[in-house]
């Protein structure tokens, strides 16, 4: 949650550069904190049965009845959302379609309808990890950057989301298949599992060199992009060659900070240049 948060305050100055207003893009910041909060919560709820049984989520607010009944944990939920939305709506009509996409995609259309049936759920349901980036891009104005930047950075979250998800699904994929979540790593074989990681990752740090391309940034930019995607590749190569619950973890770790490298050197160069 605090990574897509930060993507907003990213994308706000990529947009705005050295003119970014203050206020503006501190409340798309607020409103993504609280819809971020909201979708944790709700998805929480609607997921608590499956939490209850896996290792990793038994120990959440909701199933190990530190918040109970679990309705408290929805009504909480719901007002989180809906100051989202209120807030979204002070920015700009665009903002509001934009969150309430966001938390459609990730509740709904994801944890609701697509977890618990089909393998990559988490395709469509990456989409909502991009609304962040859109928002905090598109509530300011674009003083030196096209919308297409702005599309751009929303894109290049929702393909690290794959690589981030189904390496950890890996590591964890017992828990995934005790609670009958068919996760892509759980009902592929472990081969087949690290060869989509591997594939969706070239596609993100591919993604991540479009920038430079259109010139939309600066040499610190195009440096951090070069030398941390060769990481990224190479670690998924590693994966790749020798699969392993070990390595998958190390892809998961090393994924969080890469995408906010990116995101912070996009930040850095829209202010210096």
């Amino acid at each position: 949650m605090a990574l897509l948060v930060f993507t907003t305050l990213a994308s706000s100055i990529v947009a705005g550069g050295r003119s970014t207003p203050i206020v503006t893009a501190s409340l798309a910041v607020l409103a993504v904190t609280l819809g971020s909060a909201g979708a944790n919560v709700l998805t929480s709820y609607l997921d608590r049965d499956i939490d209850a049984v896996m290792n990793r989520t038994k120990l959440r607010p909701i199933p190990s009845r530190r918040i109970y009944p679990p309705e408290k944990a929805l009504l909480y939920g719901l007002s989180l959302a809906a100051l989202s939305i209120t807030i979204s709506y002070i920015i700009s009509p665009l903002v509001v379609a934009l969150m309430v996409f966001g938390l459609a995609d990730n509740i709904i259309i994801y944890s609701r309808i697509l977890k618990r049936r089909n393998p990559i759920s988490i395709v469509l349901g990456g989409f909502s990890g991009g609304v962040p980036a859109a928002i905090g891009f598109f509530a300011v104005p674009q003083v030196s950057k096209s919308w297409i930047i702005g599309l751009v950075l929303a894109s290049l979250v929702v393909l690290w989301i794959p690589t981030h998800i189904w390496s950890l699904a890996l590591r964890v994929r017992e828990d995934y298949a005790r609670a009958k979540i068919p996760m892509l790593p759980v009902v592929v074989s472990e081969k087949i599992a690290v060869r989509c990681i591997g594939s969706t990752s070239v596609l993100m740090v591919f993604f991540t060199l479009l920038p430079s391309v259109t010139e939309a940034f600066g040499a610190l930019y195009l440096v951090t992009a070069v030398v941390f995607g060769g990481i990224m590749l190479a670690l998924n190569l590693w994966l790749i060659a020798r699969p392993s619950k070990a390595k998958a973890w190390t892809v998961f770790k090393f994924s969080s900070p890469y995408l906010a490298l990116m995101f912070l050197a996009m930040a850095i160069d829209s202010i210096a240049l």
